[in-house]
Protein backbone atom coordinates (compact mmCIF):
# COMPACT_ATOMS: atom_id res chain seq x y z
CA UNK A 1 0.00 0.00 0.00
CA UNK A 2 1.59 3.46 -0.78
CA UNK A 3 1.68 6.08 1.69
CA UNK A 4 0.10 8.96 1.58
CA UNK A 5 3.12 11.26 0.49
CA UNK A 6 4.89 9.05 -1.52
CA UNK A 7 6.81 10.96 -4.41
CA UNK A 8 6.55 14.16 -2.66
CA UNK A 9 9.94 16.35 -1.95
CA UNK A 10 8.90 19.11 0.41
CA UNK A 11 11.20 21.90 1.60
CA UNK A 12 11.00 22.56 5.57
CA UNK A 13 12.55 25.82 7.10
CA UNK A 14 13.26 25.69 10.56
CA UNK A 15 13.73 21.86 10.74
CA UNK A 16 16.23 20.95 13.14
CA UNK A 17 13.89 22.39 16.15
CA UNK A 18 11.35 20.46 18.47
CA UNK A 19 8.67 20.97 16.19
CA UNK A 20 10.51 20.79 12.88
CA UNK A 21 12.27 17.77 14.03
CA UNK A 22 8.69 16.18 14.47
CA UNK A 23 7.84 16.93 10.85
CA UNK A 24 10.89 16.18 9.21
CA UNK A 25 10.35 12.64 10.75
CA UNK A 26 6.18 12.38 10.65
CA UNK A 27 6.77 13.80 6.59
CA UNK A 28 9.18 11.23 6.36
CA UNK A 29 7.00 8.41 7.84
CA UNK A 30 3.75 9.28 5.40
CA UNK A 31 6.66 9.00 2.80
CA UNK A 32 7.66 12.31 1.49
CA UNK A 33 11.69 13.25 0.80
CA UNK A 34 12.12 16.77 2.72
CA UNK A 35 14.57 18.96 2.32
CA UNK A 36 16.11 20.06 6.19
CA UNK A 37 16.75 23.52 6.44
CA UNK A 38 18.93 24.55 8.92
CA UNK A 39 20.43 27.57 9.93
CA UNK A 40 23.68 27.18 12.19
CA UNK A 41 23.81 23.66 13.60
CA UNK A 42 24.66 21.22 10.60
CA UNK A 43 25.35 18.54 12.71
CA UNK A 44 21.69 18.30 14.21
CA UNK A 45 20.18 18.50 10.64
CA UNK A 46 22.51 15.84 9.79
CA UNK A 47 21.50 13.53 12.32
CA UNK A 48 17.94 14.22 11.52
CA UNK A 49 18.28 13.16 8.04
CA UNK A 50 19.85 9.92 9.43
CA UNK A 51 17.14 9.49 11.48
CA UNK A 52 14.63 9.27 8.41
CA UNK A 53 16.95 6.61 6.75
CA UNK A 54 18.43 9.25 4.74
CA UNK A 55 15.46 10.31 2.69
CA UNK A 56 16.10 13.95 1.88
CA UNK A 57 18.82 16.53 1.88
CA UNK A 58 20.19 19.11 4.12
CA UNK A 59 20.28 22.69 3.59
CA UNK A 60 21.79 25.77 4.92
CA UNK A 61 20.65 28.95 4.80
CA UNK A 62 20.37 32.18 7.28
CA UNK A 63 17.03 33.50 6.66
CA UNK A 64 18.31 36.69 8.73
CA UNK A 65 19.44 37.94 5.87
CA UNK A 66 17.20 39.40 3.05
CA UNK A 67 19.10 37.18 0.35
CA UNK A 68 18.98 33.75 2.38
CA UNK A 69 14.95 32.80 1.36
CA UNK A 70 15.84 33.23 -2.13
CA UNK A 71 19.25 30.69 -1.69
CA UNK A 72 17.38 28.61 0.12
CA UNK A 73 14.74 27.86 -2.67
CA UNK A 74 17.63 27.66 -4.92
CA UNK A 75 19.40 24.92 -2.84
CA UNK A 76 16.41 23.22 -2.56
CA UNK A 77 15.62 23.05 -6.36
CA UNK A 78 19.12 21.86 -7.08
CA UNK A 79 18.68 19.06 -5.09
CA UNK A 80 15.26 17.70 -5.69
CA UNK A 81 14.13 19.60 -9.21
CA UNK A 82 10.95 19.45 -8.43
CA UNK A 83 9.68 20.66 -4.80
CA UNK A 84 5.87 19.56 -4.48
CA UNK A 85 5.10 21.77 -0.65
CA UNK A 86 6.34 24.17 1.33
CA UNK A 87 6.28 24.49 5.18
CA UNK A 88 7.68 27.81 6.50
CA UNK A 89 8.13 26.90 9.93
CA UNK A 90 11.40 29.04 10.50
CA UNK A 91 11.01 31.30 13.90
CA UNK A 92 12.27 33.51 15.94
CA UNK A 93 10.81 35.24 19.72
CA UNK A 94 12.56 37.93 20.98
CA UNK A 95 11.71 40.36 23.55
CA UNK A 96 11.79 44.23 23.36
CA UNK A 97 9.83 46.26 25.65
CA UNK A 98 8.17 50.13 24.84
CA UNK A 99 10.90 51.08 27.37
CA UNK A 100 13.54 50.60 24.75
CA UNK A 101 15.71 52.89 22.85
CA UNK A 102 14.14 53.79 19.40
CA UNK A 103 17.36 51.81 17.69
CA UNK A 104 16.80 48.62 19.54
CA UNK A 105 12.60 48.93 18.86
CA UNK A 106 13.02 49.09 15.39
CA UNK A 107 15.93 46.33 15.46
CA UNK A 108 13.94 43.97 16.87
CA UNK A 109 10.85 44.37 14.94
CA UNK A 110 12.86 44.40 11.57
CA UNK A 111 15.08 41.29 12.65
CA UNK A 112 11.86 39.17 13.98
CA UNK A 113 9.79 40.57 10.15
CA UNK A 114 12.66 39.40 8.53
CA UNK A 115 12.92 36.09 10.11
CA UNK A 116 9.32 35.10 10.58
CA UNK A 117 7.58 36.86 8.20
CA UNK A 118 9.80 38.01 4.97
CA UNK A 119 11.05 34.95 4.59
CA UNK A 120 8.42 33.05 4.52
CA UNK A 121 6.60 35.46 2.08
CA UNK A 122 9.81 35.30 0.00
CA UNK A 123 9.99 31.76 -0.13
CA UNK A 124 6.43 31.50 -1.13
CA UNK A 125 6.84 33.69 -3.95
CA UNK A 126 9.24 31.42 -5.39
CA UNK A 127 7.32 28.45 -4.55
CA UNK A 128 4.15 29.80 -6.33
CA UNK A 129 5.93 30.28 -9.33
CA UNK A 130 7.69 26.82 -9.62
CA UNK A 131 4.19 25.01 -8.24
CA UNK A 132 2.22 27.20 -11.02
CA UNK A 133 4.38 25.61 -13.66
CA UNK A 134 4.44 22.25 -12.69
CA UNK A 135 1.09 21.36 -11.99
CA UNK A 136 0.39 23.09 -8.17
CA UNK A 137 1.57 22.71 -4.57
CA UNK A 138 1.29 23.37 -1.06
CA UNK A 139 2.54 26.02 1.52
CA UNK A 140 1.88 25.31 4.92
CA UNK A 141 2.43 28.81 6.94
CA UNK A 142 3.17 27.58 10.98
CA UNK A 143 1.34 30.90 12.42
CA UNK A 144 0.39 31.02 16.06
CA UNK A 145 -2.35 31.27 18.58
CA UNK A 146 -0.56 34.54 19.36
CA UNK A 147 -1.41 35.95 15.88
CA UNK A 148 -4.86 35.36 16.60
CA UNK A 149 -5.19 37.26 19.59
CA UNK A 150 -2.82 39.38 20.43
CA UNK A 151 0.47 38.50 22.61
CA UNK A 152 2.42 39.94 25.98
CA UNK A 153 3.29 43.32 26.22
CA UNK A 154 7.48 42.20 25.59
CA UNK A 155 6.72 39.85 22.55
CA UNK A 156 4.26 42.30 20.56
CA UNK A 157 6.35 41.53 17.35
CA UNK A 158 6.39 37.71 17.31
CA UNK A 159 2.71 38.20 17.48
CA UNK A 160 2.18 40.53 14.53
CA UNK A 161 4.58 38.26 12.53
CA UNK A 162 2.41 35.45 13.21
CA UNK A 163 -0.47 37.40 12.22
CA UNK A 164 0.61 38.63 8.99
CA UNK A 165 1.46 35.06 8.25
CA UNK A 166 -2.39 33.98 8.16
CA UNK A 167 -2.65 37.04 6.04
CA UNK A 168 -0.86 35.84 3.46
CA UNK A 169 -1.58 32.59 4.16
CA UNK A 170 -5.59 33.97 2.97
CA UNK A 171 -4.33 35.88 -0.10
CA UNK A 172 -2.17 33.12 -1.34
CA UNK A 173 -5.34 30.55 -1.10
CA UNK A 174 -7.95 33.30 -2.73
CA UNK A 175 -5.15 34.40 -5.78
CA UNK A 176 -3.33 30.80 -6.74
CA UNK A 177 -6.19 28.28 -5.76
CA UNK A 178 -7.18 28.46 -9.20
CA UNK A 179 -3.65 27.59 -10.24
CA UNK A 180 -3.23 24.47 -8.28
CA UNK A 181 -1.42 26.32 -5.58
CA UNK A 182 -3.23 25.76 -2.07
CA UNK A 183 -2.08 27.45 1.52
CA UNK A 184 -2.85 26.89 4.96
CA UNK A 185 -1.86 28.12 8.36
CA UNK A 186 -1.50 25.89 11.39
CA UNK A 187 -1.84 27.74 14.65
CA UNK A 188 -0.38 26.40 17.82
CA UNK A 189 -0.85 27.75 21.19
CA UNK A 190 1.54 26.59 24.16
CA UNK A 191 3.65 23.04 22.51
CA UNK A 192 6.14 21.20 24.52
CA UNK A 193 9.42 22.48 22.93
CA UNK A 194 12.76 23.49 24.73
CA UNK A 195 11.06 27.26 25.01
CA UNK A 196 8.13 25.75 26.86
CA UNK A 197 10.27 23.68 29.15
CA UNK A 198 11.95 26.61 29.85
CA UNK A 199 9.36 29.01 30.71
CA UNK A 200 7.73 25.48 32.79
CA UNK A 201 11.40 25.15 34.63
CA UNK A 202 10.89 29.35 35.51
CA UNK A 203 7.53 29.81 36.18
CA UNK A 204 5.89 26.37 36.91
CA UNK A 205 3.26 24.22 34.65
CA UNK A 206 0.28 26.00 36.08
CA UNK A 207 1.82 29.11 34.86
CA UNK A 208 1.75 27.65 31.03
CA UNK A 209 -1.43 25.87 31.10
CA UNK A 210 -3.75 28.49 32.93
CA UNK A 211 -6.03 29.31 30.24
CA UNK A 212 -5.84 26.00 28.33
CA UNK A 213 -9.10 24.55 28.89
CA UNK A 214 -7.71 20.92 28.88
CA UNK A 215 -4.84 21.75 30.84
CA UNK A 216 -2.28 20.41 28.64
CA UNK A 217 0.68 21.83 26.01
CA UNK A 218 0.23 20.20 22.85
CA UNK A 219 3.21 17.71 21.85
CA UNK A 220 5.04 18.36 19.10
CA UNK A 221 3.78 14.87 17.39
CA UNK A 222 0.38 15.90 17.40
CA UNK A 223 1.46 19.43 15.33
CA UNK A 224 3.32 17.14 13.14
CA UNK A 225 0.33 14.75 12.55
CA UNK A 226 -1.72 17.94 11.45
CA UNK A 227 0.99 19.24 9.05
CA UNK A 228 1.60 15.66 7.08
CA UNK A 229 -2.30 15.46 6.51
CA UNK A 230 -2.90 19.02 5.21
CA UNK A 231 -0.37 17.92 2.61
CA UNK A 232 -2.06 14.90 1.40
CA UNK A 233 -3.06 15.39 -1.93
CA UNK A 234 -7.02 14.73 -0.92
CA UNK A 235 -7.01 17.89 0.61
CA UNK A 236 -7.03 20.60 -0.93
CA UNK A 237 -10.17 21.66 0.42
CA UNK A 238 -8.44 23.05 3.30
CA UNK A 239 -7.41 25.71 1.28
CA UNK A 240 -7.52 28.99 2.91
CA UNK A 241 -8.57 27.56 6.24
CA UNK A 242 -6.28 28.51 9.81
CA UNK A 243 -6.26 25.20 12.17
CA UNK A 244 -6.24 25.97 15.46
CA UNK A 245 -3.62 23.43 18.27
CA UNK A 246 -4.39 25.11 21.29
CA UNK A 247 -6.45 23.48 23.62
CA UNK A 248 -9.29 25.44 23.22
CA UNK A 249 -7.22 28.90 24.72
CA UNK A 250 -8.18 30.84 21.59
CA UNK A 251 -11.62 31.22 22.96
CA UNK A 252 -10.51 32.13 26.18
Amino acid sequence: MSKPLEGQSILLTGASGGIGAAIVERLAAEGACVAIHYGRDREKARHLLDRIGGRGWIIQADLSRPEGPFELWARAIDAAGRVHALVNNAGIRSEITIDATADDWRAAWRKEFQVNFFAAADLSKEAIRHFKANGGGRIVNMASRAGQRGYAADAMPYGATKAALVNLTKSIARSFGADGVTAVAVAPGWVRTDMAEDFVAKHGKSAAVADIPIGEMAEPSEVAELVAFVLRPTQASLNGATLDVNGGSYIR
